[in-house]
């Protein structure tokens, strides 16, 4: 089985952005409202069926991925974590300051929103204006009551005072478990690394295409906000920590490099070159977007091509602490 190009897959939301992903991919995108790219996705959009991506010939991932788990994912994948590949890839372009929010963990998943996964992710920076930033958990002990004062007033300025600030750079990586809240600053093109879910629970909605009745994931808010984590959190670090490890994996290469088998998705940040498998070979260059299954097996990045590989957790990788 060779490695398979993924044809473009981006969405409309509720933030603007769209312009860096139709620049690295060579696309014309109809709306200023189409900041994200999901690539290579079996799972959707909260409350709706979009998000799920198709190969060339229109088939879907996710039935692709289905009819032959074990070559797509690998025996051992399919023992831990079924026919899901346990893993969503999106390019992120931030157009306006994403809203401060967060995602609930596994435990929380499981029990109030019936998923086996939470949405602890990762931002790998590709592109940054001068002086861009994100934010992430509290710098302080937070009370309930003090989360909802900020919401009920749309306080922005005093919910980004309460968390780190970090200013990023091209090859960065932000690492964001579960419960964290978070906001994306303006000026950010990011290869974003997830769980494959799309919870999240909005604290913000003025200047969005939100009103406050879409941030609660349909628990209503006394129940959403149980999902917080309202204490002190280090900074975040600029690279991934071992704890990643349990969520996904991922990787910046620059050819020449090995490629062991596992199924992986890569995408193309610059140059061009080749990814020789033994199911066979498939170009790359920037902007390039490609799966690579499992039965591929190992491979050899030729020519001056760089990549983000971005790949599920192992499969004997532990539980994780979100």
């Amino acid at each position: 089985m060779k490695p398979q190009v993924l044809p473009p897959n981006v969405q409309h939301h509720f933030y603007a952005g769209g312009a860096r992903i139709a620049a690295l991919r060579g696309l014309e995108l109809e709306s200023d409202h189409m900041p994200e790219e999901w690539i290579g996705a079996v799972s959707t959009m909260f409350g709706s069926e979009r998000g799920l991506s198709r190969f060339a010939d229109g088939t879907l991932v996710r039935d692709a991925v289905a009819d032959d788990a074990e070559a797509y994912l690998g025996a051992d994948h399919v023992a831990r974590y079924g026919t899901s590949t346990a893993l969503l890839v999106k390019l992120l372009d931030a157009g306006q300051r994403l809203p401060t929010h967060f995602h609930p963990g596994r435990a929380f998943a499981r029990e109030a929103l019936g998923s086996p996964f939470g949405k602890t992710e990762a931002w790998l920076v590709i592109e940054a204006e001068p002086g861009a930033a994100v934010w992430a958990g509290f710098k302080r002990p937070v009370e309930l009551d003090e989360v909802r004062a900020w919401m009920d007033a749309q306080d922005s300025a005093a919910m980004l005072d309460a968390m780190h600030e970090l200013s990023v750079s091209p090859g960065d990586a932000v690492f964001v478990p579960a419960g964290t809240p978070h906001a994306i600053g303006e000026g950010l093109l990011l290869v974003e690394l997830q769980e494959p879910t799309d919870m999240s629970v909005l604290l913000e909605w003025d200047g969005f295409e939100l009103s406050k009745d879409d941030g609660h994931l349909g628990l209503g808010w006394d129940r959403a906000l149980e999902a917080l984590e309202r204490g002190v959190v280090d900074p975040p670090e600029r690279a991934l920590p071992a704890d990643a490890d349990a969520y996904f994996r991922g990787e910046r290469l620059t050819a020449p490099a090995t490629l062991d088998a596992g199924f992986s998705i890569l995408v193309g940040l610059d140059g061009s070159g080749t990814l020789a498998t033994e199911g066979g070979d498939v170009s790359l260059e920037r902007g390039s977007a490609v799966l690579v299954p499992h039965a591929a097996g190992a491979g050899e990045l030729g020519g001056d091509v760089t990549v983000m590989r971005c790949r599920p957790p192992a499969p004997d990788a532990g539980e994780g602490r979100w």
